[in-house]
């Protein structure tokens, strides 16, 4: 063995030298390995040469050699650097990094794979987050909003009560209006009814998705949430009005409601969804965006498991989430085909001719004529193609929201194949997890929308209701980068098969470079909790505060 002395302090370092280095050398290379660098003297050298003919001195040799092949293999010796200048530095780092870590990571030699994996993401251009140009959340009501808003939440006598159907999103999207109407007529709110879904079946109510005690503080001084109605109202006889038009103003809502309120003191109305305009007074709109981004709070439990889903995800670097729309209903719907195989067309079609109510627009168009205007959901492998084009590296981690797809896990193998880290709810959460949201669609929903809002890359399959809650979010939350396929646009390329990957690739990546969630303004028409600038986000060269 060679011993290493260090000036500071005596401290003695053992290097391992492989065996096959040892069985290598010859009798004088050994004596030079045993021989110290010092000035010979006579006695030294006659005792040398009685020591290597004393057998004693041989057996203690091999023993002390085979010692050492043992620690060898003990502490992995071989992953050392043999014959670095400080080998006790390097022993100590390693005992410490082992000493560190957790045994499931000690036991699988994945963890350092991974760790290089998601530096070499992180660097990927795919990640990069679009520049905000400084908008922040802006909710500053004005002062005669504010002194009305005393009146408001005092008063006793207007109810209004809500029914909201469709899905969870949808949802969403009626009470929104629900509150904003309610401050319109100046009456109390009385917490939205949820109606059963028709298709999933799903009886959950107000407080089962959302947190009411949280709704009811944050809208305090903006419409009076109540339960249930007063013991001084709960024998009136709501009335009921089904004839509320699509984008109906302020104006019109006053016009029409505000005398029937006062004569009966209570409301009912059904089916909000569309209704309100989309273009309402700045004060009307930034209370949109407080109901939307702050008063609708998922409930605690659906926020705890939600909340653990993303930690999985994030756990091993940043991750995209798509919201991916392939089921059965969907492509009946929207009058397209899965183009998965002949017979499930067929399947479509037939639907389609069996139920032709289903169909949501455009019927006089074809199929064909429906793609390229970029009315259809892509699926899997046109999914597949625009990440690719766009810089996903093959690494990347996604989280899949949605329902099962027509076609099963057949119908996803293009994305399967491409990304193998391909996760939905299911497959993070532990066992026993889901079981308190199975059956319950909604449940469902808003764990894929915890996750999705969170990611570091989000896009959806197609345009709809969480599409848009979460652009809208993911844009008030600082412009985090979601990607909105330029469907009508890019199919035609899809289909040139002339076209090289790179050039396909290029072409793609052009007609994305303003799609990426960059600060865009709203348009007439359009949904500010989709749109948030500029009524409820400013840049620096405005007065802003948030809520």
């Amino acid at each position: 063995m060679a011993v290493s002395k260090t000036n500071k302090k005596k401290q003695q370092c053992y290097i391992a030298v492989p065996s096959q280095i040892i069985n290598s050398l010859s009798s004088s290379g050994l004596q030079s390995l045993l021989l110290s660098p010092k000035k010979k003297n006579p006695s030294f050298s006659v005792k040398l040469k009685f020591l290597l003919n004393n057998p004693r001195f041989w057996v203690l040799f091999l023993f002390v050699f085979g010692f050492v092949g043992m620690l060898k293999m003990w502490f992995n010796f071989e992953t050392l650097v043999p014959f670095t200048p400080t080998p006790c530095g390097i022993f100590q780092e390693k005992a410490s990094f082992l000493s560190d870590q957790q045994p499931s990571q000690l036991s699988t030699g994945a963890v350092n794979v991974v760790e290089e994996e998601v530096k070499g993401d992180v660097k990927s251009e795919f990640w990069k987050q679009p520049d905000g140009l400084g908008y922040r959340p802006c909710l500053d009501f004005s002062a005669e909003y504010t002194k009305t808003s005393l009146d408001i939440t005092k008063g006793r006598t207007r109810y209004l009560m809500v029914v909201v159907s469709g899905g969870m999103n949808q949802q969403r999207n009626q009470i929104v209006d629900a509150v904003v109407i309610a401050r319109i007529l100046g009456a109390a709110l009385v917490v939205p009814i949820l109606q059963v879904n028709v298709i999933w079946g799903d009886e959950s109510e107000f407080s089962d998705i959302f947190d009411l005690d949280h709704f009811k503080e944050v809208l305090a001084n903006d419409v009076r949430i109540v339960s249930s109605l007063p013991s001084t109202h709960v024998m009136t006889r709501p009335v009921e009005e089904k004839r509320t038009p699509l984008h109906a103003s302020p104006e019109w809502i006053r016009s029409h409601y505000t005398r029937k309120l006062r004569r009966d003191g209570v409301l009912l109305l059904r089916s909000l969804d569309s209704r309100l305009s989309k273009d309402l007074p700045s004060d009307l709109q930034k209370l949109r965006c407080k109901v939307a981004f702050h008063a609708l709070r998922f409930s605690p439990s659906i926020l705890e498991l939600g909340n653990k889903l993303t930690e999985r995800m994030r756990s091993k670097g940043p991750y995209v989430a798509l919201h991916l729309r392939m089921e059965k209903d969907v492509w009946v719907r929207t009058g397209c085909l899965p183009g998965l195989s002949h017979e499930i067309d067929e399947m479509i079609n037939n639907e389609r001719k069996r139920r032709p109510e289903l169909l949501t627009s455009r019927s006089i168009m074809t199929y064909h004529e429906r793609k390229l205007a970029g009315l259809c959901p892509l699926n899997a492998l046109e999914v597949t193609r625009l990440l690719k084009a766009l810089g996903a590296p093959k690494s990347a981690r996604i989280y899949w929201a949605g329902g099962v797809p027509l076609g099963g896990k057949e119908a996803l193998q293009p994305l399967t194949n491409e990304f193998p880290q391909f996760y939905n709810k299911e497959d993070l959460a532990l066992p026993g997890e889901l079981e308190p949201f199975a059956k319950k669609a909604s449940l469902m929903a808003a764990l894929d929308y915890i996750v999705s809002e969170n990611s570091n890359v989000f896009m959806p399959s197609h345009g709809g209701n969480m599409g848009h809650a979460i652009q809208g979010q993911r844009a008030y939350a600082g412009h985090k980068k979601t990607i909105t396929p330029n469907k009508r646009q890019m199919l035609q390329h899809f289909l040139n098969s002339s076209l090289s990957e790179a050039e396909f690739n290029r072409i793609i990546l052009d007609l994305h470079r303003d799609s990426l969630g960059q600060p865009e303004l709203r348009k007439a028409g359009r949904d500010v909790t989709k749109y948030p600038v500029p009524e409820c986000m400013c840049n620096g060269t405005m007065n802003h505060s948030s809520i």
